[in-house]
């Protein structure tokens, strides 16, 4: 645990470093507090599956989305990241069950829905995060534009990170990512 801590101490310093650097202004509490969120939603989940008493399906989503209390156009993306997340199984990402998915909670709600229903449930619902992610783009100019650039950028490459094949590899993602990070932030 120790060298994960490390690595992520030392990424998240390197990010706010460059972006300091760029735009003159420090993102490190940003960062900081974001990953604190990440890691207590982890600690929630963890205590789901630990007791067997599982969340309903909204529950479940305002809990993977973790950015909260933050303007649409960050919390957004991470929206959209945990409802394509979902789209895959754990049987695809060998979890053997020990991760959830909007999917399967939505099915456990309305029994009537079968699995391709609730996949278009969640299709939709990334539907609208897009539809929300632009009107912010387009219409609220509370952030400078590069900004915005790297939100879109961000939900932009979501899908590509979900797009792996048979093997289970990610052919280009490395290239794409980076070629969209270094663009937008850095």
């Amino acid at each position: 645990m120790k060298t994960c801590f490390s690595v992520l101490y030392n990424l998240t310093n390197e990010i706010s470093s460059k972006v300091f650097q760029k735009h003159g202004w420090n993102p490190i509490h940003s960062l900081q507090n974001a990953w604190k969120s990440l890691c207590k939603a982890f600690l929630v989940e963890a205590k789901w599956f630990g007791s067997g008493k599982l969340p309903g399906a909204e529950e479940y989503l305002n809990n993977g989305t973790i950015i909260d209390r933050n303007p649409d156009i960050i919390s957004t993306p991470g929206t959209i990241l945990r409802l394509w997340d979902d789209l895959g199984n754990a049987q695809d990402e060998n979890q053997k069950g020990n991760d959830g998915s909007y999917v399967n909670y939505l099915m456990n709600e309305k029994p009537e829905y079968t699995r391709e229903v609730a996949r278009e449930r969640v299709m939709s619902k990334i539907s609208d995060a897009w539809k929300n992610l632009n009107q912010e783009c387009l219409f609220h100019k509370h952030f400078h534009p590069t900004f915005n650039k790297a939100s879109l950028n961000l939900a932009r490459i979501v899908p590509l990170m979900y797009s792996y094949d048979d093997e289970q590899s990610l052919p280009e993602l490395e290239e794409q990512f980076n070629s969209l990070l270094y663009d937008s932030f850095l």
